[in-house]
C-alpha cells in the first residue's frame, strides 16, 4: 500500500509542457487562472528562479531525470517523431534510484526520451504518449486512440494509479508499506491551441486583455522559409492566447483532482509533490512565439529557460514560502535524494536545495546549453556564447532584467570573466564524445543518438538577420 510515513514519502512529480515562468497566478500573473497550483504553492515553497537545463523539451527532460547536462547525456534537441531508440540507454535515472529503494513507479503522459512505448525499468504502470506532441481531442496514447480531452484522460489515469496504490496490501514478505512514485507529464499547454480546449476554460479568457503577454515586433532572428516568409508566430494571436491560457487552466483543474485524491486517501502529508515544466515559453515576449528554438540562432532569454516550480509536503516543507535562489533542473535529482534520505547518486553538477536556505558560501550560478549555444547566469549577469562565431550576448540583469541591451559588442571586463567560467564549467562536466558545441544542433530536431548525422536539417534559412 502507499506510504503513510512522512519520512518515507510517496512522490508525485507533475511536469507541464512549454509553460512559461509567467504563466502562473501565484507568480504574479493576474490574468491566468491557476487556483489549485496557487494553493499548492501556499502549502509549500514556490521556486521563483528555477531554470531548465536546455530551453527545449527532450534535453531538459533528460537532465531532470539524470541530473546531467545535455553534453553528458547526449540528448541535445527535441526528438523528432516516435523515436524507437532509448536515448538514455545505459544511463542511470533517479527513477532507478527510487526503484532500488523499493518505490513502485508509474508514468502517465509525455516521456519524449525515445522508446516511448517501452516501460523503463522498475515501472509497474506505463501510459505514455507516443511522441512529443499532438491534438487534445482524438489523441493517441499507449494502446491506441483515446476518447475525450487528453488532459482529463491523463488526470483520470493518475487518480486511478494513486487509488490502486492506496488500496494495495503491504508487502507480504516485509509487511511494510511500499511508497509510490508517479510521473504525471501533461502535454499542456503545448500547442495546438485554437479550438482544442473545453469551452468552460476558453470562456474564462474571452474578455481577457492579455497584458501579461505583450505582442512585441517580430524578433530579428525569427526563422524564415526559402521564400522569406517567417516561420513560427500565430496567424490568430488572440485565439492562440485564449487556447494557451485555457490549456493551463484545464491542467490546473486536473491537478486539483489529483491532489484531492491524495487528500481523500489520507496521503497529503506523506506525499512529496513537485510541479514544474520542461522549458519556458514566449507568447509574444521578445517578439517570439516559442521557446529556445523560436529563433535561429537559438535564444536563452529568461522567458525561454526559466520555468514555474513548486514543491510541497505539509509538515516537512515550509508553507507559503518563496525561494529566490538560482536553481536548475540538474539540481532536482540530488534534492530529491536528499529529501527522501536516499544515498546521493550521479556524477552531474547539481546540488541539493532541500534545506531551502540561501545557498550561501559561494556565488550561485546556473548554466544552460542548446547545442552550440551556451549560457552562464548569475544574479547580476547573463552571458550567452554561440559557437563557433557568435553572435554573443551579455546582459546586466540588475539594470536590464528584460534583456534589452546587449553589452557584448562593447567587451566590458565582465565578459571575459564569464566566458572563462563558462568554458571551465563545461570542460568539467561535458563528455567530449557528446559535446554539443561541435554538433549541428539548430532547433529542428534530433532523430537518433547524438552524432553528426543525428540532427534534422533546418527547414529554414539559418543565417541570423
Amino acid at each position: 500500500m502507499a506510504s503513510r510515513d512522512p519520512r518515507r514519502p510517496n512522490v508525485l512529480f507533475i511536469l507541464s509542457d512549454d509553460q512559461g515562468p509567467w504563466a502562473l497566478g501565484c507568480a504574479g500573473n493576474p490574468e491566468i487562472r491557476t487556483p489549485h497550483l496557487d494553493g499548492l504553492a501556499a502549502s509549500g515553497v514556490r521556486l521563483s528562479r528555477f531554470f531548465s537545463v536546455s530551453p527545449v523539451c527532450s534535453p531538459a527532460r533528460a537532465s531532470l531525470f539524470t541530473g546531467r547536462i545535455p553534453s553528458a547525456h547526449g540528448v541535445h534537441d527535441w526528438l523528432s517523431g516516435p523515436s524507437p531508440d532509448d536515448h538514455l540507454a545505459g544511463q542511470r535515472l533517479f527513477t532507478d534510484d527510487l526503484a532500488d529503494a523499493g518505490y513502485r513507479l508509474g508514468l502517465v503522459g509525455k516521456w519524449h526520451l525515445g522508446a516511448n512505448h517501452v516501460p523503463r525499468p522498475g515501472f509497474v504502470h506505463w501510459y505514455a504518449h507516443p511522441s512529443g506532441g499532438g491534438p487534445y481531442y482524438g489523441a493517441t496514447m499507449a494502446g491506441g486512440q483515446v476518447d475525450g480531452y487528453l488532459t482529463d484522460v491523463l488526470t483520470a489515469q493518475a487518480t486511478a494509479f494513486i487509488q490502486r496504490e492506496a488500496d494495495r496490501q503491504p508487502d507480504r514478505e516485509s509487511g511494510q508499506e511500499e511508497p509510490f512514485y508517479l510521473s504525471l507529464h501533461y502535454t499542456a499547454p503545448h500547442k495546438p491551441w485554437k479550438g482544442q480546449h473545453p469551452p468552460e476554460f476558453t470562456a474564462l479568457y474571452e474578455s481577457c486583455r492579455f497584458e501579461s503577454c505583450p505582442q512585441e515586433p517580430a524578433h530579428p532572428w525569427q526563422p524564415v522559409d526559402e521564400d522569406g516568409v517567417p516561420v513560427g508566430g500565430e496567424a490568430d494571436v488572440r485565439a492562440a492566447l485564449i487556447g494557451y491560457f485555457a490549456a493551463v487552466s484545464a491542467m490546473d483543474a486536473g491537478i486539483g483532482r489529483v491532489l484531492a485524491t491524495l487528500a481523500e486517501r489520507g496521503l497529503t502529508e506523506s506525499t512529496l509533490v513537485i510541479f514544474t515544466s520542461d522549458n519556458g515559453f514566449n507568447c509574444g515576449q521578445h517578439g517570439i512565439w516559442g521557446k529556445g528554438n523560436g529563433t535561429f540562432p537559438q535564444n536563452m532569454y529568461d522567458s525561454s529557460v526559466m520555468v514555474p516550480a513548486i514543491v510541497s509536503q505539509p509538515g516537512r516543507i515550509p508553507q507559503g514560502a518563496v525561494y529566490d535562489a538560482l536553481v536548475s533542473g540538474y539540481d532536482l535529482r540530488p534534492t530529491l535524494m536528499d529529501h527522501l534520505g536516499l544515498p546521493a547518486a550521479g556524477d552531474g553538477p547539481g546540488r541539493s536545495f532541500a534545506a531551502f536556505d540561501d545557498r550561501s558560501g559561494s556565488e550561485v550560478v546556473v548554466f544552460d546549453e542548446y547545442g552550440p549555444v551556451r549560457m552562464i547566469r548569475t544574479d547580476a549577469w547573463k552571458y550567452v556564447h554561440r559557437y563557433p562565431h557568435g553572435p554573443h550576448e551579455l546582459y546586466h540583469l540588475a539594470r536590464d532584467p528584460d534583456e534589452r541591451h546587449n553589452l557584448a559588442p562593447a567587451g566590458p571586463p565582465e565578459l571575459a570573466e564569464l566566458r572563462d567560467r563558462l568554458d571551465a564549467w563545461f570542460t568539467r562536466y561535458a563528455d567530449p564524445r557528446l559535446d554539443g558545441s561541435r554538433l549541428p544542433v539548430n532547433g529542428s530536431g534530433q532523430h537518433s543518438p547524438a552524432g553528426l548525422g543525428a540532427f534534422e536539417p533546418a527547414p529554414y534559412r539559418t543565417e541570423p538577420r
